[in-house]
């Protein structure tokens, strides 16, 4: 379908995950980069930056990408936010509506822990998801060139997964920066080549 964008801004409070977890560190930088930046007082920010939306039952608007950036929006005290209808699905009923977005990979209901959850288990709210450590050492990985920007899907979700199965929780809560230097160690080895974005040594056959 093609992207209707909304002229009228949608107030950000009213904006529902599809999925569960942000990782609350990148969500931190980026309301540090608005603050610094000053870019909320910038109308082509605004523009720039339209948050892609599903249209669901009720009329609800579900966000497909950018939580990390609604949410620092959210708690910098932003009201409203332009978004861009990528599909209409106002009329469906509920259990057609998520099997849709499943099909269209548009969900991603994995917890903290990387488990998969009922759709029922995503909160409604931005405010209401839960911080995914690894989400954060995966976005500070591929800043820190461990792995280049990638267009697969969810391909944050999967470096997560990757780092969250090697590297021990209590480093990335209380050393970061540790925990970066072994993820960055990670992403070059053999072990990560199946991964979206890898950049490691390629040996000549």
């Amino acid at each position: 379908m093609p992207r209707e964008p909304v002229l009228k801004p949608v107030p950000i409070s009213s904006l529902r995950p599809t999925q569960i977890t942000v990782g609350f560190r990148e969500v931190e930088i980026r309301r540090r980069m608005l603050r610094e930046g000053k870019k909320m007082a910038a109308p082509k920010f605004y523009e720039r930056h339209m948050i892609p939306v599903v249209l669901g039952p009720g009329e609800h608007h579900y966000v497909l990408d950018h939580h990390h950036l609604a949410l620092a929006l959210h708690e910098e005290g932003v009201k409203q936010m332009f978004v861009t209808v990528i599909a209409d699905l106002s009329k469906v009923d509920e259990g057609s509506f998520w099997l849709y977005l499943a099909h269209k990979a548009w969900l991603h209901p994995y917890d903290a822990k990387g488990r998969r959850r009922d759709h029922t288990d995503i909160p409604k709210r931005l405010a209401d998801m839960s911080d995914d450590p690894f989400r954060s050492l995966a976005g500070a990985l591929r800043r820190a060139g461990g792995y280049a920007k990638d267009t697969t899907p969810f391909s944050e979700f999967l470096w997560a997964d990757f780092l969250r199965r090697r590297v021990k929780t209590s480093l990335v809560r209380h050393r970061f920066d540790k925990a970066l230097e072994r993820a960055l160690t990670l992403a070059k080895s053999k072990d990560a080549d199946y991964l979206p974005g890898w950049c490691g040594a390629i040996e000549d056959g």
